[in-house]
């Protein structure tokens, strides 16, 4: 699988950037695009949530699942 990568901007405080700097390595960068990624995710799942949250609030009552499953089977 092959995977692309984008890039973004942020700006940031120069006194950030400069302790950033002066950190070893490139393990923070590896920090920050993971911690970009959870934030996403997280995000996104709130995101469905509420959608799915909202859809319950408006659904009318219908059809236990159980009776659906039971008919379900009983046809085959």
């Amino acid at each position: 699988m092959i995977m692309t990568t984008s890039v973004y901007s942020i700006r940031i405080d120069p006194r950030v950037r400069k302790m950033m700097d002066e950190l070893p390595g490139k393990a923070l960068q590896e920090e920050i695009r993971t911690l970009i990624e959870n934030t996403v995710r997280m995000r996104r799942r709130e995101q469905l949530l509420n959608r799915a949250l909202k859809r319950q609030e408006t659904k009318k009552p219908g059809m236990p699942a159980a009776r659906i499953i039971r008919e379900a089977r009983d046809d085959r």
